[in-house]
């Protein structure tokens, strides 16, 4: 490394403070006078350190309750001035401004102060970190002469090259650190004008569909490759977020691009209920989902619904997951499995499959969706719709069952996460839920609803149907109801349903509409 410059003197002001009072203290073995302000020159003082006010430096009181304490030319001239450019140094010494030379700040929490349910607008602004962003930018403007620190990570390091290099630092770290400061204020930012877009307006209601789209999410991990083994990947996460880019892994082998998409569109499908529910997912797609009084019950329903088709996939399951279940599931080979938790019983049957990924997650439903397309992306609210019994309308003489219209209702929830177009058959049992075959990604309705007939395991006859769009023309409808469907739940909307309504009441079957579709396209 090369381009060592001394750190004489060292502005601290820190919203957390985590890892400060020992960072700190390894800045003052090297004679560095530390600066700082309100709470972090509070907690260091009370740690036995030397701390030198800043308004002592800038002889400017702290006012109008802190928010104008370091906007002041004595701190960013300290910080901008090129120390080897002699205008530069004869100003400063004209005005008797001292250097800086180095600037320890993390900002206000403005991310997770928005997360606060009610959060107020009045305490998002004021959450909002001025002077700190302006003094990162300064820094790292300057950073042939300054170190600027905004990750408490690199406490340690910083420390060790300052130890080993008698309190000085590498231009190459400076540079480092300056590239971290301009990424931390650009996300500060993105972050701020993204939630205030997000605000209601004059009509009420929240905006999810921005003017600008600001994606800042830093790079979690890199995966062992893409879709395919010729494909590089990695994984981007926000680090105060849940959902499955931040589930715990707590066994297995390294998560695959094709792992996590899978997993997140199992962990979608079960979170649809709220009885214990297992889905299967094989290339997004469930091959089988069922509900159960435990968890153990589910996951037997959900295999037996395509016991081939389940070898190799993933399982998203709802609940807990006990002992007796994992002993069951761990029977079949599966690529990974996400839960809430665990308990240790089961945490032991599937230690002994060393490979499986194991998966806790805390649950999370996102807003948006975000594609990727050439030239640009798509952005769209998420389908988080659902229908009730009483949303349905009954358009056929003859009504459902309560035990149809419960299964109806659970086939729809399960074809809503089924790649277009799409059927899916299910039955009741034992007053349960569970698919019994899934037609997916078929580019005709009428091939999808004989596919899922082809791809059942499970008897049909006296199953329902859900199609996750209209049918176009009776011919769907008449292959579900042959393959032995007595009750069928579709969107409605066409302009043939007088037509399809009627090939229903001619086959005796119940049909009811929802008024909505589910299209699922990727």
């Amino acid at each position: 490394m090369t381009g060592f410059k001394p750190i004489r003197r060292a502005l601290l002001s820190v919203t957390d403070k985590s890892g400060l009072v020992e960072f700190a203290q390894a800045l003052a073995a090297h004679g560095i006078e530390l600066v700082s302000t309100g709470g972090t020159a509070k907690a260091l003082r009370d740690a036995g350190l030397t701390v030198r006010d800043v308004s002592d430096l800038t002889g400017f009181p702290e006012m109008l309750d802190g928010r104008v304490k370091t906007l002041h030319p004595f701190i960013h001239g300290g910080l901008l001035h090129k120390r080897e450019d002699p205008a530069h140094a004869a100003a400063v010494a004209a005005h008797g401004i001292p250097p800086i030379d180095m600037v320890v700040v993390n900002l206000y929490a403005f991310e997770k102060t928005v997360a606060k349910p009610g959060v107020s607008v009045e305490e998002m602004t004021e959450n909002i970190d001025i002077g700190g962003p302006s003094m990162l930018r300064s820094a790292a403007k300057n950073f042939e002469d300054v170190a600027v620190v905004t990750n408490t990570a690199d406490y340690a390091l910083l420390a060790e090259e300052l130890a080993a290099n008698s309190g000085k630092l590498s231009r190459e770290t400076r540079w480092r650190l300056a590239r971290q400061a301009f990424a931390a204020t650009a996300a500060y930012d993105s972050a701020i004008a993204t939630t205030l877009e997000a605000l209601p307006g004059a009509g009420g209601e929240p905006n999810f569909l921005p003017q600008t789209l600001r994606v800042n999410v830093p790079l979690k991990m890199p995966l062992r490759y893409g879709e395919n083994p010729h494909q590089a990947a990695v994984l981007y996460a926000r680090a105060d977020a849940r959902g499955i880019a931040n589930a715990e892994q707590l066994q297995g082998k390294e998560l695959s691009y094709n792992n996590l998409v899978d997993l997140d569109a199992c962990w979608a499908l079960v979170s649809e209920f709220d009885t214990p529910a297992v889905a299967i997912i094989k290339h997004t797609n469930p091959c089988g989902t069922a509900l159960g009084a435990t968890v153990l019950e589910a996951y037997v329903r959900a295999l037996a619904s395509d016991p081939v088709s389940a070898f190799g996939g993933v399982i998203g399951i709802n609940r807990e997951v006990d002992g007796p279940a994992a002993i069951e599931i761990a029977k079949l080979f599966v690529e990974a499995i996400v839960a809430p938790s665990f308990t240790p019983e089961a945490l032991a049957a599937f230690g002994a499959k060393k490979n499986l990924r194991i998966l806790r997650i805390e649950s999370a439903a996102e807003k948006t969706m975000l594609k990727q397309i050439s030239g640009g992306y798509l952005v769209q609210q998420a389908d988080l719709a659902g229908v009730t019994a009483a949303d349905l309308k009954i358009v056929t003489a003859r009504q459902p069952t309560p035990d149809e219209l419960a299964t109806l209702l659970f086939a729809w929830k399960v074809c809503k996460h089924v790649k277009s177009n799409a059927i899916v058959y299910a039955r009741s049992d034992a007053g349960f839920g569970q698919t019994v075959g899934i037609g997916a990604g078929q580019m005709s309705r009428v091939d999808a609803a004989r596919f899922g007939a082809m791809k059942a395991a499970l008897p049909l006859a006296g199953t329902v149907a859900a199609s996750d769009a209209y049918f176009p023309f009776a011919d769907g409808l008449e292959v579900v109801t042959q393959a032995g469907a007595t009750a069928v739940i579709q969107p409605g909307g066409s302009v043939r349903d007088p037509e399809v309504i009627a090939a229903a009441d001619r086959l005796g079957v119940a049909m009811v509409l929802t008024g909505m579709r589910h299209f699922r396209h990727g």
